[in-house]
């Protein structure tokens, strides 16, 4: 329902021109920053066009037209699977792929080819907002995850525009936020047509803020659908070829490592080899430009450091560097076990999926709020172990019961399966709200 123009529709039309106010003041006295940062640093554009709605997506028209706005690079990727999806059953649809930040526009623009725009959102004032409407005329706005924007929102409800949350998810923070400021976010939750959800808690924190449990529906996690290159035992044997590997050697990866728990990963390692050699630990860090003086600081007589760009064929390492883009999945696949980087220092966690999928054990440290409820499902059903104190981490390397770690790798792809499902409870619900033709 369009918002009425008496008392209470002209005091929330003032707050939504103070809100776009406010926001088009802070976008302004950002944009130095954002020039400097990205621009003179690291290179980037800043694409101000873009953010203010000047340069937008040219609709080929006469198709229905579906917005998918997403954050950053987690939520682009989650949406990866459904989109292919969407683009096989519906052809006909005209797909419309926004983001936030930088990052996510790159990802999306190499990985996203099944959408027909990548663009990045507007600034969330009136006048930009109104604009990408106009251009765009979507028959449906889809929002990935918690990515909600006031003037967005009321835009759409203006133009008749259904919204549509995906993925949902309703974090601790933002549950206390909403609850707190209820009279002002309520409203802006009830533009919302429909909201689907990752997990029975998503959906009671929704329903205590005071969203109508009918337009609640908990459909699970878009990333547990996840899909990745096979690796038969052929393409194994040949990257374990590639890198030296003698079959009796076990893996362990440690994927998608923040700056501070090398130490912690490789002052274990380095006790477990004094009384074995039979394992090597494969380290991925999250950023490797941050990791530039690990041969230096750690190399020594007990452990040889390589970096993945530099190794030769025949060189022995102990510690291999992983400092590539796009392999890790591969030597998640080659692993006898994972460890989940981002989790033994206070930053949240990485994903923890992609071990899962190839059925290997998986091991984190204390810290996954970002995943909390797959760290959870996994701990719970024997797939995943939290490992926290230096006797912790040194048990993933020593492989006291190697047929535990096994069933734990099964454990794990057992549940990953038994959390599918998402993708399609997501397209059944899309398809209710979009137009029917696909002409």
């Amino acid at each position: 329902m369009v918002e009425g123009r008496g008392g209470f529709g002209y005091i929330r039309g003032a707050v939504y021109f103070l809100y776009s106010i406010l926001m088009g003041a802070a976008f302004l006295a950002a944009l130095p920053v954002y020039f400097v940062k990205l621009r003179l640093l690291r290179g980037e554009p800043v694409r101000a066009a873009e953010r203010l709605a000047i340069r937008l997506p040219r609709p080929k028209g006469g198709r229905p037209f579906l917005w998918v706005h997403a954050v950053s690079v987690g939520e682009v990727l989650s949406f990866q699977n459904l989109l292919r999806e969407i683009r096989s059953a519906h052809p006909g649809w005209e797909i419309g792929f926004s983001t936030l930040t930088n990052t996510g526009y790159a990802v999306a623009r190499a990985n996203l080819r099944d959408a027909d725009h990548v663009f990045l959102v507007p600034v969330d004032v009136g006048w930009s907002v109104r604009r990408v409407f106009r251009r765009l005329r979507p028959a449906l706005l889809v929002l990935v995850e918690s990515e909600f924007w006031p003037r967005l929102l009321r835009e759409a409800e203006r133009r008749r525009c259904p919204v549509l949350s995906v993925n949902g998810r309703i974090s601790e923070r933002s549950f206390r936020r909403f609850r707190r400021y209820r009279s002002l976010s309520l409203p802006m939750l009830k533009k919302i047509s429909r909201f689907l959800v990752q997990t029975p808690q998503d959906r009671s924190r929704l329903e205590d803020i005071g969203i109508d449990g009918g337009r609640i529906e908990v459909s699970g996690n878009l990333k547990c659908d996840i899909r990745l290159p096979a690796m038969p035992a052929a393409d194994l044997r040949l990257l374990r070829g590639e890198l030296g590997l003698p079959e009796r050697k076990k893996v362990v990866v440690a994927g998608s490592i923040h700056k501070g728990e090398e130490g912690f990963l490789l002052g274990a390692f380095r006790e477990v080899r004094k009384t074995r050699d039979d394992i090597l630990l494969v380290l991925a860090p999250r950023h490797p430009e941050k990791f530039n003086d690990l041969e230096k600081d750690f190399s020594d007589e007990l452990l040889v450091l390589r970096r993945r760009t530099k190794l030769v064929p025949g060189q022995a390492w102990d510690v291999l560097f992983l400092d590539t883009i796009g392999e890790l999945a591969r030597f998640y696949a080659l692993s006898d076990a994972a460890f989940i980087g981002g989790s033994l220092i206070p930053w949240g966690g990485q994903n923890l999926l992609e071990p899962a999928f190839y059925g290997k054990p998986v091991f984190f440290g204390p810290y996954m709020k970002n995943f909390a409820d797959l760290a959870d499902a996994f701990v719970r059903a024997g797939g995943a172990r939290i490992v926290q104190t230096p006797e912790e981490i040194a048990e993933i390397f020593l492989f006291r019961d190697p047929d535990e770690m096994a069933r734990m790798g099964r454990k794990a792809l057992a549940t990953l399966i038994s959390l599918q499902g998402a993708t399609g409870k997501t397209m059944t619900a899309l398809g209710s709200f979009m137009p029917r033709s696909d002409g």
